[in-house]
């Protein structure tokens, strides 16, 4: 199975390791900058437990190409739109396409250019990319994949991504997964965003009950869109976002506060604007959007 990369930042740089390290026929999708540094120093990945460089094959979208088995898709939102129009290039009729993207736009993107052929993805990986160097903090490394709209996920697909390293599974309701991921990372980002610290410091100011408000609201969208968040996923949530003394921000806080491009429309713009068209309340929500965009440079 030939299977492209698009993105070799920290999960696709992780994940496409793991299957080159697993035998499996790897490509990754890349910008000539990026092209030029993987061609001279190949892909350098640090994990707890291994060290290692390896050459790799990578291609650009001008190169061309003929049709890929399976793509994975792990670029950030922010860079969606821009691979979105080069990937179709790479894609035949039989060829398996795995988001592996915060929140729920992307899916709904690709469902519409390619029905059928889309799958659901869910990566839980620590990694980031220092330089051109991918680092993984910590040892969990786990995907889960799922049909999105009754479709399986075929043999040999589960077989290329069950490999060593990589803690995977075929889930029924996968749908159900990106929401709960989804309505997580949205409520973190309100709490941090909206009270500017990370989560012990907002406890410490009295903000509990507001940190259970905006957990409340987002979960409050999932269930009106048909994917309630489950028993222990609320449970994780209030956990993770109220425990005292907690130095927890969310990767959105971190960009923004470093000025960095983000993907606070991705994440929290599209889950305002599907809770207005479920006539959800979500005023949290709103009053982060309105201080995210206002104080972001024109």
């Amino acid at each position: 199975m030939r299977i492209l990369v698009v993105g070799a930042g920290a999960t696709g740089g992780a994940f496409g390791t793991l299957l080159q390290e697993a035998g499996r026929d790897v490509t990754y999708l890349v910008r000539p900058r990026k092209q030029e540094a993987l061609r001279r120093d190949g892909l350098r990945f640090i994990s707890p437990t291994a060290d290692r460089t390896h050459p790799v094959k990578t291609i650009t979208a001008p190169d061309g190409s003929e049709a890929f088995d399976l793509i994975l898709v792990t670029v950030k939102a922010t860079a969606f739109e821009g691979v979105l129009g080069e990937i179709g290039a790479f894609v035949g009729p039989g060829t398996s396409i795995i988001p592996i993207l915060n929140g729920m736009a992307h899916v709904d993107r690709l469902e519409q250019l390619y029905p059928g052929q889309v799958l659901g993805g869910l990566a839980r990986i620590v990694a980031t990319l220092d330089g051109d160097v991918v680092r993984q903090q910590m040892p969990l490394t786990s995907l889960m994949v799922g049909g999105l709209s009754g479709n399986p996920v075929p043999t040999d697909v589960s077989e290329a991504l069950d490999v060593p390293g990589v803690d995977f599974s075929v889930v029924d309701d996968v749908a159900g997964a990106l929401w709960e991921k989804w309505v997580f990372i949205a409520a973190a980002g309100i709490v941090n965003c909206l009270f500017r610290a990370p989560v012990g410091r907002i406890i410490d100011a009295g903000g509990r009950s507001r940190i259970l408000e905006a957990i409340s609201e987002t979960e409050a969208v999932a269930a009106a869109a048909g994917h309630p968040v489950s028993d222990a996923g609320h449970a994780q949530a209030v956990g993770i976002l109220t425990e005292p003394g907690s130095a927890f921000t969310s990767s959105l806080y971190r960009d923004l506060s470093a000025g960095l491009p983000s993907e606070a429309e991705h994440i929290l713009g599209d889950l305002a604007g599907r809770a207005r068209s479920l006539n959800v309340p979500t005023p949290l929500l709103e009053l982060t959007l309105i201080q995210i965009r206002a104080g972001l440079p024109t």
